[in-house]
């Protein structure tokens, strides 16, 4: 068994390092070369260098050795983590204060927001990066550089349908692969430099930031480039478990970034003209080609680790009533979580190669970067506090101390990573801005929407009581979604208004998305019987779950219900949109209704039966 459980932990840990790792570690591609270019660039001096190592080594060692893989994945909503999750387990803390619930959601849902910025600029520095390589190794393939880093994302954004289960047996041996090269060019640049191991020493960013603090907080967002995918760590979690996670951050990748890192340090101290492309330097001229093929798949998975992540999160909103429906290919008969989203992976796709067109290098792509992750990173910070706040027994006061210690730290890196706001940042914080409001538009009306139903509707004691024993039935079973099993469906009422009749076996289905991860499936169905024939049937699922309607109905022959697929039929009601003196201002009436319309219908996202249903449109004035 003990050996069984080894082997379990090694092919976790072994897959983490593809999926979890990949955008930390594709990193050293770009982030110690931008301490020193640019506007604000430092001197590729000794001083400068063991400076920013040491700033660098630190920042790793507390935000993302400390905070994230230690502390972090203790935080866990049944499982799960990621801000969405940490959201949702706030929100739950909370209890009835309402106010404290406004402030969670908001943030929470921005973080959400600023997720996507970073998925897009993600995809596109990294695998840029990667092919510049190409100039290194042979500078007349310069020019060839725009187009084959076009020409990888595309097809990687295309094969996305095709879904990665056999390509993704290859992310955990080839990020293997990847962290062992890193790893090794550094330790043979550290062995012919190893004076560069001062930097190890806390007192050269000490003294640095004493001597140059403009200098220091302009190079903190250089040096937060290290740290970005540090989110990935805990977004993760669920996927594989907080001990692989920490496993392979200890046993490989953290000391294959660093070393890494400090190899390119120690190859500028002996050749300053390095710093253009420090990393690919490090490389004998015989390995650079094989180097740059490694570093693109490498990039790669990154990429589609963050595709993934994208897909996932966008998942997560919808359950949650944060985005409407749209379409989902479920793209694994064994694995739950490989889904593919066409709406997002287009989007994505254009929005990718516009920004490595319009942007050109990695370096310019690398002002744009750091705004969205520093911005998720401080909301997860102050999340957790609240949570270590509000949950008894949670409350410890060195926890408390070292989360304000993370807090001030990534709040620096902020500060540091806005000063991109006018070259290139705005555009990560614009989309999040873009973003939260349709979110939060999403939410609102369709709690206004839920609201004007609850005037019109009849509520369900009275119907049963007075209303339906004077109507005639006829054979077969109507099943009603319902958003609201108080009140009696609009498509039961205009059933009703225009046919006059019932069904013999009538069934109210509500199906209700719970703020944790998975429900246990003997909580999946709950009956409730109303008077002869007709039951309320109450489904639950939770947000990281997919919702299949016909599968979950199979329960019900154990509480003496039984659907005959011929004869049974599913109603709903779909709501049409107009301008009303609602709740929302005229644009955001006319936003929502615009995303109504792009929303999936119920009966493909429940997955039901096509020849099975039957819509009945409602008007609602907002």
């Amino acid at each position: 068994m003990d050996q069984k459980q080894r082997t379990a932990t090694g092919a976790l840990t072994l897959a983490a390092l593809g999926v979890v790792y990949g955008d930390i570690g594709t990193s050293p591609l770009y982030a110690f070369k931008e301490a020193f270019a640019g506007a604000h660039g430092l001197a590729p001096t000794e001083a400068n260098v063991l400076a920013t190592l040491s700033a660098l080594f630190w920042a790793m060692t507390l935000i993302i050795s400390i905070k994230y893989v230690w502390v972090m994945l203790r935080i866990d909503n049944n499982g799960e983590g990621g801000v969405l999750a940490l959201t949702a387990l706030a929100n739950r803390t909370a209890g009835d204060a309402s106010r404290w619930k406004l402030l969670i959601v908001t943030a929470g849902i921005f973080a959400a927001a600023l997720f996507y910025g970073d998925a897009l600029i993600t995809p596109a520095i990294s695998v840029l990066s990667a092919v510049e390589g190409l100039s290194v190794a042979a500078p007349t393939l310069e020019q060839l550089i725009l187009p084959v880093t076009v020409g990888v994302l595309t097809g990687l954004f295309f094969i996305q349908r095709q879904g990665t289960g056999s390509v993704g047996k290859l992310f955990g041996p080839v990020t293997l692969l990847w962290f062992a090269a890193l790893a090794v060019l550094g330790a043979i640049s550290i062995a012919e430099t190893p004076t560069v191991l001062r930097a190890l020493d806390p007192r050269y960013a000490i003294d640095f930031a004493i001597e140059h603090p403009a200098g220091m907080f302009l190079l903190l967002s250089a040096v937060f480039l290290a740290l970005t995918g540090g989110e990935a760590l805990y977004a993760d979690m669920g996927h594989f478990g907080a001990k692989p996670v920490r496993l392979a951050w200890y046993g490989l990748v953290c000391p294959a970034l660093l070393i890494n890192y400090f190899g390119q340090g120690a190859l500028v101290l002996r050749s300053a003209e390095a710093i253009q492309n420090p990393f690919y330097l490090l490389s004998p001229e015989w390995f650079m080609l094989p180097l740059v093929a490694l570093a693109t798949a490498a990039t790669v998975i990154a990429s589609q680790a963050t595709i993934s992540g994208a897909y996932s999160i966008t998942l997560q909103a919808m359950r949650m009533g944060y985005l409407p429906r749209l379409f989902i290919q479920h793209t694994s008969d064994a694995q739950r979580g490989q889904i593919y989203i066409p709406a997002v992976n287009w989007m994505m796709l254009v929005g990718v190669i516009v920004l490595v067109l319009e942007f050109g290098s990695s370096g310019a792509l690398a002002a744009a970067y750091g705004i969205a992750v520093s911005g998720t990173m401080v909301i997860t910070t102050l999340l957790t506090m609240f949570v270590t706040l509000m949950l008894p027994g949670r409350v410890r006061l060195p926890l408390l101390l070292a989360l304000c210690v993370f807090a001030l730290l990534e709040l620096a890196f902020l500060g540091s990573n806005l000063t991109k706001l006018f070259h290139g940042g705005w555009m990560p914080l614009a989309l999040g801005l873009l973003l939260f409001v349709l979110l939060s538009t999403w939410k609102r009306g369709s709690g206004l929407v839920a609201m004007q139903r609850r005037k019109l509707d009849i509520p369900m004691d009275i119907f049963i009581s007075g209303t339906q024993p004077d109507v005639p039935r006829v054979p077969g079973t109507a099943i009603y979604l319902t958003a609201e099993p108080a009140v009696v469906p609009s498509a039961l009422f205009h059933n009703l208004k225009h046919f006059k009749v019932l069904h013999e076996q009538t069934l109210f289905l509500h199906v209700v998305t719970a703020d944790i991860p998975y429900v246990d499936p003997s909580q999946r169905l709950k009956v409730t019987p109303l008077a002869t024939g007709m039951f309320n049937v109450s489904l639950r699922y939770g947000f990281r779950e997919e919702v299949d309607i016909p599968v979950a109905l199979q329960g019900l022959t154990a509480h003496g219900i039984e659907l005959e697929a011929m004869s049974t039929t599913y109603f709903i009601a779909r709501s049409n949109v107009a301008d009303g003196p609602g709740g929302m201002a005229a644009w955001r009436c006319a936003l929502f209704s615009w995303m109504t319309r792009q929303s999936e219908g119920a009966a493909g996202f429940f997955n039901l039966p096509p020849n099975q249903v039957v819509e009945l449109g409602t008007k609602v004035m907002l």
